[in-house]
């Protein structure tokens, strides 16, 4: 974990004083959104994608190096492919190097370019939501759904044409993504249910949706199950590991509660912001669903990034005199979870063959 701790300290530090050296760039709603500095911002990129990239476990790493290790990716191969996306990603990769760590290091590369990318221009504290990437437990993700979590970063870039409503060009990069992970798909109707005004009937459907299918888990889940049994899915049926902790359910759901509390204030400061909350709440209905069977915490992850955006606006939703308060709670209250989820809970120790850990 040490090797952790010190990314977190650096990330944050080169991300906070992005921030405090940006420049105005443009006036949104009633507040001036502001640039961070790019070279800072820089440096937070390449420290986040040198632990990431040049690890040795954490999660299904050991899985992805070994499948990479023994697969020639012959073309004789490839109509057998479920995925064909990220074999194909794959076989560019063998080209350059046998040695697995080039597939580690490049997803890391590709995964954490594209997630800094989209809260430079979205995020009003990139250093908040940096910050919640890591203490929130998404870029531990990254290093063990490799696969999954970099189809969600590609959908993520897509968040431009979801703001403007261009279903066209979003459709277009969503099947793009479904190449590397077929689950991107379902983001294709969740285009036409986020499009609407946060916190309407939709949402209340949504998350009533939610609590229904937790309550008659048993019937949703044979449903569920058996309708994708003939599919590369079809193993989930048989995953038992329980459910997701209610604490990391909690920690989706208190954004979003002030979000709800400061409504009207938000859509004034970031006028885009309904459709962020809508993913965000997406996210938040297959947290409250996972409870039942982790396994739906997978869906999550498409979902999850759309908080990093929110996290960094709901401050501005408190007044003036509070605000530094409220940020430095924020701040305690992920350390404290980081500290929960990756000590004391999963005990995660990080191993490098190039940082001597």
């Amino acid at each position: 974990m040490t090797i952790l701790w010190f990314n977190l300290a650096i990330v944050y530090i080169c991300a906070f004083f992005a921030r405090y050296s940006s420049t105005p760039s443009l006036s949104t709603g009633a507040i001036v959104q502001s640039k961070p500095n790019k070279i800072l911002v820089f440096c937070t990129m390449i420290v986040l994608v040198l632990v990431s990239g040049l690890r040795s476990n954490i999660g299904d790493t050991y899985f992805y190096k070994h499948a990479f290790k023994i697969n020639d990716f012959s073309w004789s191969d490839w109509k057998n492919q479920e995925n064909i996306g990220f074999w194909l990603f794959q076989k560019f990769l063998k080209n350059f190097s046998d040695d697995p760590q080039i597939l580690i290091f490049t997803a890391a590369l590709i995964t954490n370019i594209l997630i800094i990318l989209v809260l430079y221009k979205y995020s009003k504290m990139i250093e908040l939501s940096i910050y919640v990437y890591i203490c929130g437990g998404l870029y531990l993700v990254s290093m063990n759904g490799i696969r999954q979590v970099m189809t969600a970063t590609i959908l993520f870039t897509a968040t431009k044409f979801l703001i403007e409503g261009n279903w066209i060009k979003y459709i277009l990069i969503v099947l793009f993504a479904s190449l590397f992970h077929e689950s991107a798909l379902i983001l294709i109707p969740i285009y036409f249910i986020v499009r609407y005004r946060a916190w309407s009937k939709t949402t209340m459907i949504l998350l009533s949706s939610s609590i229904i299918i937790v309550i008659g888990y048993e019937y949703f889940s044979s449903f569920l199950f058996a309708a994708i049994e003939k599919t590369q899915y079809g193993h989930y049926s048989d995953f038992d590991e329980g459910g997701a902790n209610i604490v990391r359910v909690a920690v989706h759901g208190v954004p979003l509660f002030i979000a709800y509390l400061g409504r009207e204030k938000l859509r004034t400061i970031f006028p885009s912001s309904d459709y962020i909350v809508n993913m965000a709440l997406i996210g938040f209905m297959f947290m409250i669903i996972s409870t039942q069977n982790w396994i739906f915490a997978r869906f999550s992850i498409y979902f999850t990034l759309y908080q990093l955006i929110l996290i960094s606006w709901i401050v501005l939703l408190f007044r003036k005199q509070d605000q530094r308060l409220i940020y430095f709670a924020l701040v305690i209250c992920y350390l404290l979870y980081f500290f929960y989820e990756n000590v004391m809970t999963l005990n995660i120790v990080y191993r490098s063959n190039y940082f001597g850990s």
